[in-house]
């Protein structure tokens, strides 16, 4: 081959190469879109969580100790010497109190159990031991009323009525204050049973203050109220607790008066006393001496109860022992006071000339008088 057939040769392999090279070669994608990446939501700030707010203390002014009193005299007399003792623990201790009177004895129970931490109350013996099997109340003091640790309850008729005996009570209308009260009502009920004595119609009243104007306007045949000794002229008791437990008060009339005494009763000048030729009558008669001066001239006392534990002052189950203590102590200053006695300590209060410690155990016959009758608190 001569050289000019060799470069034509070439010429057309280099050509071709070309060709294949084009058309061999595949076209370039372009590059797919992309997309944006998803933004995310913001995020709230975390808040704080929120801080608890501490109960105010027991005893501040935005959580007074409630004190509380049962109904078994005038609600005001009650309400405006309640708040002494208030005024007086308050000024003793910093603490804040309000004086509450329930509407009954059950409500003043039912209190305490619903407001174990904060409550204290002024409770007579059945409400006491009820209260402490219930939830747990306990009993710090117990009143002391001229020297005497317990208290009676007595059977009250018109003095002119023909009734002798508690037995000329059969079948008769009779009034008392509140089924919770232990002289009112719960002792008479188990000594009118033990006697096999069936009453005829029972009146609620009230309180003892009723129970005894209920008697005097003759509204009920017998009433039931409580009862405690009177002084004589000299000031102190027709009987000593000693001669009581000696055995030595036997007959009705050691109860009573003198009888030459009683045409001679009524108020003192002041108002606050009921006296009978300088005897001075402590039972619940003397409550309603302003409104029925005569009183004891027109209602006589029947027969009187078995000895009852004197009432208590108890606090509830929970109650801080720290805040008790502070209490306790300003409470025994307290009844030691000229003030105590336009408190608790008035006649037509409760009639409390003093405190003494108690002990849960001097309760546990009334509470053997609960389980022998079945009582429970009214709902």
């Amino acid at each position: 081959m001569n050289k000019r057939s060799l470069f034509v040769l070439l010429t057309l392999i280099v050509a071709a190469s070309m060709i294949l090279s084009a058309c061999g070669t595949p076209a370039t994608e372009a590059p797919a879109a992309t997309e944006a990446p998803a933004t995310e939501a913001p995020t709230e700030a975390p808040t704080a969580e929120p801080t608890a707010v501490p109960e105010p203390a027991i005893g501040s002014a935005e959580h007074p100790i409630k004190v509380l009193f049962v109904p078994s005299v005038d609600a005001n007399i009650i309400t405006t010497g309640g708040e002494v003792m208030a005024a007086a623990l308050n000024e003793a201790t910093g603490l804040n109190f309000e004086v509450v009177v329930p509407t009954s004895y059950a409500a003043t129970v039912e209190e305490m159990c619903a407001s174990p931490a904060d409550t204290m109350a002024f409770i007579p013996g059945l409400g006491y031991a009820i209260a402490s099997q219930l939830c747990g109340v306990d009993v710090a003091f117990k009143a002391i009323r001229f020297g005497y640790p317990v208290y009676w309850a007595e059977y009250i008729v018109a003095r002119d009525s023909e009734y002798q005996t508690l037995a000329d009570l059969e079948g008769k209308k009779w009034g008392y204050g509140d089924q919770g009260s232990t002289s009112g009502y719960m002792v008479p009920t188990v000594e009118l049973a033990a006697a096999g004595i069936t009453p005829g119609e029972q009146v609620q009243t009230g309180g003892h203050n009723q129970t005894v104007t209920a008697v005097y306007n003759g509204e009920v045949d017998f009433g039931t109220v409580f009862y405690s000794v009177p002084l004589n002229p000299d000031g102190k008791p027709i009987f000593t607790y000693d001669d009581y437990l000696a055995g030595k008060i036997t007959d009705l009339a050691q109860y009573e008066i003198p009888a030459e005494s009683v045409a001679n009763c009524a108020p003192d000048a002041e108002g606050k006393k009921l006296l009978c030729d300088g005897y001075r009558i402590l039972d619940a008669r003397a409550n309603i001496r302003t409104e029925a001066p005569d009183v004891v001239q027109k209602v006589r006392i029947l027969a009187v109860s078995a000895a009852i534990p004197n009432d208590t002052m108890s606090f509830g189950p929970d109650f801080p022992a720290d805040v008790r203590a502070q209490i306790e102590e300003a409470l025994v200053a307290f009844s030691q006071t000229e003030a105590w006695g336009t408190s608790i300590g008035s006649a037509d209060f409760y009639g409390w000339s003093g405190i003494a410690p108690a002990e849960d155990a001097e309760y546990d016959m009334v509470r053997e008088m609960v389980a022998a009758t079945g009582y429970k608190l009214p709902e």
